[in-house]
């Protein structure tokens, strides 16, 4: 009896301080223009507290867990490479809220780097009368135009959360599922608990705050020319002001005795070919 009353307490004083909450979401996306029939799923997190959200893949915290065991390990652990291949992310973005400021922070890697840029763009929701029901929870539907496409949402006020997946937000309640007109992408909210504290996502290399019309001429940049991302300053001399907020060593390219011309052309293979996969992606302008 004794026992199961210090476990019992445990669980209170554990969910007495845990002030996050966890959404599941499952995210399906069709970022292929030229082969629609290429549907990749996968689950990302939205974690809420009282000052911000954090919107990220749960695959990146997974291969983070792994990497860092490892290299804590000094090499003692080694990591499973074909483990690590299944936890490849086509989320490799995150997206952060302030709710003080009521701003929102997208930050994506480019080479060695992380670009982090304020969304500029405001969300204009025209909410309908029109009520159904998803799962557990009573929905509402709106709808918005945001970058180059039409979404509707489905929220519900049964959750004190003003929040979504992505960057969406701003309605009277959580979003408990939001899809683009086409079909293309969507966000579904699979399930929620509670977690101690809000992630802390590793952070390689420099994060840069940039203005997002800046991010895009970046990205371009890394797409055409990736190696120049790889190297110390890499794309930094994109010809605009940049603010480097966090520094990091950043491990170099690694490999060794490896053939630097080899690894060059592989790494300008690799990023065309995830081009190409995502010639339709879920922000079209």
């Amino acid at each position: 009896m004794k026992k199961i009353a210090i476990i019992a307490l445990a669980l209170f004083v554990q969910n007495a301080f845990a002030q996050v909450n966890r959404f599941v979401y499952q995210v399906t996306m069709k970022s292929d223009a030229a082969n629609k029939n290429d549907i990749k799923t996968e689950n990302a997190y939205l974690d809420i507290s009282q000052e911000k959200s954090l919107f990220y893949s749960e695959n990146r915290v997974k291969r983070d867990s792994i990497m860092q065991k490892t290299f804590q390990s000094g090499g003692a652990i080694a990591f499973n490479r074909d483990q690590m291949e299944g936890l490849r992310t086509s989320i490799n973005y995150s997206v952060e809220k302030d709710k003080k400021d009521q701003k929102t922070y997208f930050k994506d890697r480019l080479g060695r780097d992380m670009y982090s840029y304020e969304e500029d763009r405001p969300l204009n929701w025209k909410i309908s009368p029109e009520t159904t029901k998803i799962g557990d929870y009573k929905v509402q539907k709106a709808e918005t135009d945001f970058a180059g496409r039409k979404w509707t949402a489905w929220f519900t006020t049964d959750l004190p959360y003003q929040d979504g997946p992505y960057k969406f937000s701003g309605l009277p309640g959580l979003i408990v599922k939001v899809e683009d007109s086409q079909g293309d992408y969507s966000f579904d909210l699979m399930k929620n608990y509670k977690i101690a504290e809000l992630a802390n996502l590793s952070q390689r290399g420099n994060i840069i705050k940039v203005k997002r019309k800046d991010f895009l001429k970046q990205q371009e940049k890394y797409r055409t020319d990736p190696m120049s991302f790889m190297t110390q300053g890499g794309g930094g001399g994109g010809g605009f002001a940049q603010t480097v907020v966090v520094g990091g060593a950043g491990r170099g390219g690694g490999g060794g005795n490896r053939n630097p011309a080899d690894m060059k052309k592989r790494m300008e293979e690799r990023v065309k070919d995830e081009a190409k996969k995502n010639s339709n992606p879920i922000e079209l302008q």
